[in-house]
């Protein structure tokens, strides 16, 4: 007799196992659900670890996150990602400044001659001439 891992309630097995046929779920979740029910079902955790492509800590780790929060174990955690390095304003002072009369004796800005007008403007602190295209791409006003 095999140990189990892991006991799902008669609720949670019926969920996991409806979750897994509705064809709806993304891949991510979709190898916790699996993981889930292959340790109530009586696998160890290196044939689960193997069969899912998964690394064993991962899979040790998801079973104490479910005895510890339940069913909510499976859900993405909201990632901080990269904080945003030009706020709204600012943006929108270069788009302006892309949008204004160009120096003299040029024709049209360029995105070197923009980006030093606009750290010689103080509207930021720094800023590269490719930093500047993608902020000019985001709007409409693109005389460049």
């Amino acid at each position: 007799m095999r140990k189990e891992h892991l006991k799902l309630t008669e609720q949670d097995y019926s969920y996991l196992t409806m979750q897994t046929t509705t064809g709806a779920l993304k891949a991510r979740k979709f190898k916790r659900v699996m993981t889930l029910l292959w340790l109530h079902q009586g696998k160890t955790m290196s044939e689960v670890s193997q069969l899912l492509n998964y690394s064993y800590p991962s899979v040790v780790k998801l079973k104490k996150n479910f005895l510890a929060t339940g069913l909510k174990c499976l859900e993405e955690k909201p990632r901080s990602g990269r904080p945003i390095v030009f706020s709204g304003a600012e943006r929108a002072k270069m788009t302006a400044l892309a949008c204004s009369e160009t120096p003299a004796g040029r024709a049209k800005w360029s995105l070197r001659l923009l980006s030093d007008k606009a750290v010689e403007l103080d509207f930021v602190p720094g800023i590269s001439y490719s930093k500047m295209r993608e902020i000019l791409k985001k709007t409409n006003c693109n005389p460049i």
